[in-house]
């Protein structure tokens, strides 16, 4: 058994969902792993990941409109604002989703459905760089 690690930056440009799938499918296929276990981290508590539909974009927009309206940005709910209105509300939206996820190898590529891909789903307003470790454990 082996193991392998990356980091990778994701940078955003607000609120939404932004795939990286390509982009890990690329490290995987250069180890040379046939089959193992990956596993993502995001190291933020305003961002997470979510593995979700790629196909279609409204699947995204509409993620985005449902946790708009089920964590409101109204400053009046929440202690935590001293980092801006939509802190909190980020770091609740992030508590609901996963800041990890684990994604089979299976011959050689991520064993995702179709038209799966991996999502950092950025919670705050503003354009961030964000930091996703790659661990992958494979044969």
């Amino acid at each position: 058994m082996k193991q392998a690690t990356r980091q990778i930056e994701i940078a955003t440009r607000g609120k939404g969902l932004y795939e990286f799938t390509a982009e890990v499918e690329r490290w995987v296929a250069g180890l040379g792993a046939a089959q193992g276990l990956l596993t993502v981290f995001c190291r933020h508590t305003s961002a997470s990941l979510v593995i979700q539909e790629n196909a279609d974009p409204d699947v995204r927009a509409d993620m985005g409109d449902f946790f708009e309206r089920l964590v409101p940005a109204d400053v009046r709910l929440y202690r935590h604002t001293a980092e801006g209105p939509d802190d909190m509300t980020s770091h609740i939206r992030s508590a609901l989703t996963q800041t990890s996820l684990a994604i089979p190898v299976h011959g050689g590529s991520l064993a995702l459905g179709t038209w799966q891909g991996a999502y950092l789903f950025e919670h705050r307003a503003a354009p961030h760089r964000r930091s996703v470790v790659l661990h992958l454990l494979y044969d």
